[in-house]
């Protein structure tokens, strides 16, 4: 199990910055590795990539040098463990409701005595057999960060019982679907989501325990690291080819480019 340089951070109370990556080309993830991402979201709940696909790219990611935090869906939990099984150094938990719920997660991605982890130990965490079983569990357990996401009012109001279960590291703010569950989809800067942020921020800060959330731009990151977040997640792959296309469609036009016929 290697060292993890996210957990790492937070130990220091350093910022770590994340994107997210929905495409399946090994040669991204590595490309993230290699220019110093400190770590790559890899989205298992809302897009199609199966487990095969998955460790493909941890594995490049992890020539890269770098991390992968990935996120299976809600309750599901042998996803979960298979998942940090090939590779990823931390699990992203949605939809967490209670405290219950975040212990489950817990149980699901740390060994005994901290939780109840099925052991396998031929897969690239370990790596293939190669580290004793007791030096496996400890670093594994050491070593793998769970964030829990809090997305909805009432898991907001359970954030502070889910920020003081041992295991889990980071609060993460769902800013979409929370303002969705909220009433005000989309208007992430409304009171209600702003008072919600707060709160879970507060109720990571008394429990000794980071959280964070998506930043939109700089300016969005730098006010969160002020309110103390230091999860940060920008930049998605998807945006990025659709931002550059848009860009050339608008520097060509006036050359007399069309596009889509118009």
């Amino acid at each position: 199990m290697r060292p993890s340089k996210i957990k790492a951070k937070l130990a220091c109370n350093e910022p770590v910055l994340i994107c997210c990556l929905h495409l399946v080309d090994p040669s991204l993830y590595e490309l993230a590795g290699l220019l110093g991402w400190d770590g790559i979201w890899m989205d298992l709940e809302h897009h199609a990539t199966g487990l095969e696909t998955a460790a493909t790219l941890i594995r490049a990611a992890r020539a890269g040098g770098t991390e992968v935090m990935a996120r299976p869906g809600k309750g599901e939990f042998m996803r979960l463990s298979r998942l940090l099984e090939v590779g990823a150094q931390g699990i992203m938990y949605p939809r967490c409701d209670d405290a219950a719920e975040a212990r489950q997660v817990v149980a699901w991605a740390k060994f005994a005595p901290l939780g109840c982890r099925g052991f396998d130990g031929s897969n690239p965490d370990a790596p293939y057999c190669l580290t004793g079983m007791a030096e496996y569990v400890a670093r594994a357990n050491a070593e793998t960060f769970v964030v829990v996401q809090i997305e909805s009012p009432q898991a907001v109001e359970q954030a502070a019982d889910i920020a003081a279960v041992p295991g889990v590291d980071v609060l993460f703010v769902g800013p979409a679907d929370l303002s969705l569950l909220a009433g005000v989809p989309g208007q992430f800067d409304h009171p209600r989501l702003q008072e919600a942020i707060a709160q879970v921020a507060a109720a990571a800060r008394q429990a000794g325990k980071h959280w964070g959330m998506p930043a939109a731009s700089r300016e969005q990151a730098r006010q969160l690291l002020e309110q103390g977040a230091r999860f940060i997640c920008h930049g998605c792959d998807l945006l990025m080819v659709k931002e550059g296309m848009q860009r050339i469609q608008q520097e060509f036009r006036p050359l007399g480019f069309r596009f889509g016929g118009g």
